[in-house]
């Protein structure tokens, strides 16, 4: 064998090592939903820890086969995975903004993240942010309303990502009219 023919069987990974890679992925995907690229980084992650002398060519490698390993099983859809987030997080009183950026986070594709936020209703997802935290129509009748209170409720909203039109659409309902707004959303 020569030295040529050495680094090139050192730049693949080793059966036992794509094994290994299946293997990870398969129980990865089984204890929960992952983007492409978080499976991609924790299978980089581990198998730098797992494999002495593991070359960055081989880390890609087995990095791919794993999430091709994914694809093949059905078990890894970006878009699906976008699409699922996107309904939970509306349904618990996310902002498109919040959402939009946590799944960019995850590693999931712009478009995709679009075409997932599309659906999505701000003002029903603002209800529900308002009726956790107490706000506007959801506010204890024994609280006392002032400005400094306003301000800190337009504030949650601001920082959660919803606009200041849609607070304020929110703050200026009754708690009858919001039940009745949030009684017959889309949510699925």
């Amino acid at each position: 064998m020569t030295g040529e023919e050495g680094e090139t069987e050192a730049l693949a990974p080793t059966p036992r090592m794509l094994a290994w890679s299946r293997n990870s992925a398969l129980y990865r995907l089984s204890r929960r939903m992952m983007t492409e690229r978080e499976l991609s980084d924790a299978i980089a992650r581990k198998a730098k820890q797992k494999f002495e002398d593991i070359s960055d060519t081989q880390v890609k490698a087995l990095s791919a086969a794993a999430v091709e390993f994914g694809r093949t099983m059905l078990a890894l859809d970006d878009t699906a995975y976008a699409e699922i987030r996107t309904r939970s997080a509306a349904r618990s009183g996310k902002s498109k903004r919040a959402i939009g950026r946590k799944l960019i986070e995850k590693g999931v594709d712009r478009e995709i993240v679009q075409q997932a936020l599309e659906e999505t209703d701000d003002f029903l997802s603002a209800l529900v942010f308002a009726r956790k935290r107490a706000f506007g129509p959801y506010r204890r009748p024994d609280v006392e309303v002032d400005d400094k209170r306003h301000a800190k409720e337009f504030s949650a909203f601001a920082r959660n990502g919803f606009s200041f039109e849609i607070g304020r659409r929110v703050m200026a309902m009754d708690r009858d009219e919001a039940e009745e707004m949030l009684a017959d959303r889309p949510f699925v």
